[in-house]
């Protein structure tokens, strides 16, 4: 009877403290700079050749960030886009959320904090 009651006290208290053990964090977020750096300069990142098609294949697509866009955040022209570009930053290169089919490639996150980090130019 005891053992009974040590085991059903016992299991409860233990899954809690190993659901809450797991979790999932950014490495970036907790330690900037841990993540291997990108070197803008030997990254291409010009908007019209690097920076929109990327922006228009998976983030301006049908019912994301289109002239359809559910959540009002459309991504099409460049004053759009880099008027957003801390969001983006956020969500496409430090917490790799978007494009919500799954983060981009590194060649094209690189891309997006290159161009961003050099201020967003209309280039």
């Amino acid at each position: 009877m005891k053992a009974r009651i040590l085991l059903s006290r016992f299991f409860p208290a233990a899954f809690v403290v190993l659901l809450g053990s797991c979790y999932y964090d950014k490495e970036e977020l907790l330690y900037p700079g841990s993540v291997t750096a990108v070197d803008c300069s030997t990254v291409t990142a010009k908007f019209a050749a690097d920076v929109q098609p990327i922006i228009a294949a998976k983030c301006a697509t049908s019912g994301c960030h289109d002239n359809s866009a559910s959540g009002g955040v459309i991504l099409q022209t460049h004053s759009q886009i880099s008027a957003k570009k801390d969001r983006v930053y956020a969500r496409a290169v430090l917490e790799k959320t978007m494009p919500a089919s799954g983060a981009l490639p590194p060649a094209e996150i690189a891309k997006l904090k290159c161009w961003i980090d050099s201020g967003a130019p209309n280039n």
